[in-house]
């Protein structure tokens, strides 16, 4: 899923390169390859279930991702933190 995720992040910056943006403001917007994987995790678990993530809902899928790959950990609490630095935080859902 790394490899896959790899691949999507490269397509994302060589989009946003021929769009002639600057790279130095926008490549602290994009997630690392582990939050992509967690992400396509959850979007994965969302398609599955049919249901819409609430915060609660959020909060135990992305914990679930952690508990079934572990390498995944730090990505994920990245992901829960309260800290929305990054432009695609605003997606995720707050977590109450």
């Amino acid at each position: 899923m790394r490899a896959e995720a790899a691949d999507e992040l490269e397509v994302l910056i060589e989009e946003r390169l021929r769009a002639g943006e600057d790279p130095w403001e926008f490549m602290e917007d994009l997630p690392t390859v582990d939050e992509l994987v967690v992400l396509i995790l959850r979007a994965e678990s969302i398609a599955r279930s049919g249901i819409a993530h609430t915060g609660t809902r959020h909060y135990r899928v992305l914990r679930q991702i952690a508990i079934d790959y572990p390498p995944l950990t730090r990505a994920v609490w990245r992901l829960l933190g309260s800290e929305r630095h990054r432009t695609w935080d605003a997606l995720l859902p707050d977590v109450s």
